[in-house]
């Protein structure tokens, strides 16, 4: 569940309701580079990692951000990875960029 309480799994399980109205959301805000407030704002909450609970060195920061924002950036993320292959920008040997494309629709396309 991400902090506007959507739960993660909603815009994959209601894409086709979604689609368009998200598409809007994210065109607009492309095309003005403007930013919801809403979506700027995180709630950062230490996690313990290992070792002693008193040593901050053993605490990540876990921030969970808008399920809609997480959304649109796997979105932007994949159009991204789709571009520098097609172009032949990443090697072979970036395995670590290689494009793995997940259930989602490009709405950006």
């Amino acid at each position: 569940m991400g902090l506007d309480g959507i739960h993660s799994k909603a815009p994959r399980e209601l894409v086709e309701e979604l689609a368009e109205p998200l598409s809007i959301v994210y065109h607009q805000s492309w095309l003005t580079r403007m930013v919801l407030d809403e979506w700027k704002l995180a709630s950062v909450t230490p996690i313990h990692k290992k070792g002693q609970k008193k040593d901050p060195k053993d605490y990540r920061p876990v921030s969970p951000a808008l399920v809609l924002c997480k959304f649109r950036e796997q979105i932007i993320l994949n159009v991204l990875k789709r571009y520098m292959q097609d172009n032949q920008m990443i090697r072979p040997s970036h395995h670590g960029e290689r494009l793995v494309l997940h259930d989602q629709p490009d709405l950006l396309l």
